[in-house]
């Protein structure tokens, strides 16, 4: 496993829509270990653009597990919430983004198995700010208010 360089706000290609992974083979299954190596002391999810692969890959831990997704869509949501998030590619920026409450979110996994994962709350958010990386969205787009840090934060 190895850290990977997390790109930041301002660079192209987190603006670009990523595409779907056809074949998991071995680079899939490199990126997935090096994306949670990178992730985990510093954050609760990354998505593939933020290390600069243009695929549709995100691995997410809010502490509950790693939860690794290929190919990943929001099938169904519901309810609301309002929270403070930051991000990984935006540093010391943080902000109230409204998201839904529960999500279902479909996918595969490393071993290209179908997985269903409901989430709420907090997993219900991290699943939506990390597909919207998928999708060329950050989250500073959607935030309602920003924030002053009070100290260093998780989203």
């Amino acid at each position: 496993m190895a850290l990977r360089n997390i790109r930041e706000d301002g660079d192209e290609i987190l603006r670009k829509i990523s595409k779907p992974v056809t074949e998991i083979n071995e680079s899939i299954e490199i990126l997935l270990d090096d994306m949670y190596e990178t992730m985990k002391n510093e954050g609760v999810g990354l998505a593939a653009p933020q290390v600069g692969i243009l695929k549709r890959v995100i691995v997410i831990d809010v502490g509950e597990g790693v939860l690794e997704l290929i190919n990943p869509e929001i099938i169904s949501q519901e309810g609301e919430q309002i929270a403070v998030e930051g991000c990984l590619s935006i540093p010391g920026v943080f902000g109230e983004v409204r998201r839904p409450d529960k999500v279902t979110v479909e996918g595969l996994n490393r071993k290209g198995q179908k997985v269903i994962i409901e989430g709420e709350a907090l997993l219900a958010r991290v699943l939506c700010h990390e597909i919207d990386h998928l999708n060329g969205i950050l989250f500073k787009d959607k935030v309602i208010k920003f924030i002053e840090p009070e100290g260093k934060r998780r989203r």
